[in-house]
């Protein structure tokens, strides 16, 4: 199976599982664990907006940074910018966070409700390049149903 064919079914998976009467703590730790668990990255997870930072949220995979200040990194780059954010070599990145020397690539993309960024998705790879439109496209979509 390709990227965009696990992509569309885990699409449908996810849409199944997430219930808008749940908390939304809740719905970011199934959707992590479905996405972790389907292409094997280093790192996936949320960071949510409080205050004027990004504070570690639901996530699977190793240790990871617990606040990111507004701007900063990857991550923060992405809040402020309002965009999702692809590096393909985190070393080429410049101010990029390293809270994992294993990490070598990233997307990073903003959950938006009301018109308000209320946390960003962040999945990284052990490899470098592994993060394309294909998905941008698809995790967009996905952070959409939070």
């Amino acid at each position: 199976m390709n990227k965009t064919e696990q992509y569309e079914n885990l699409l449908q998976q996810v849409q199944s599982v997430m219930d808008e009467n749940a908390d939304v703590i809740a719905n970011m730790a199934n959707m992590a664990a479905m996405l972790h668990e389907t292409f094997g990255f280093w790192w996936t997870g949320f960071y949510r907006v409080i205050g004027n930072e990004l504070v570690l949220g639901p996530f699977q995979g190793p240790l990871a940074c617990t606040r990111i200040a507004y701007g900063r990194g990857v991550c923060g780059t992405a809040w402020k910018e309002r965009r999702t954010v692809v590096v393909p070599d985190v070393e080429q990145f410049p101010g990029h966070i390293a809270c994992s020397a294993a990490s070598r690539s990233e997307i990073v993309v903003p959950v938006v409700r009301n018109g308000e960024i209320t946390a960003v998705l962040d999945i990284d790879s052990v490899r470098l390049d592994t993060f394309d439109q294909t998905d941008a496209e698809f995790l967009n979509r996905m952070v959409e149903m939070l």
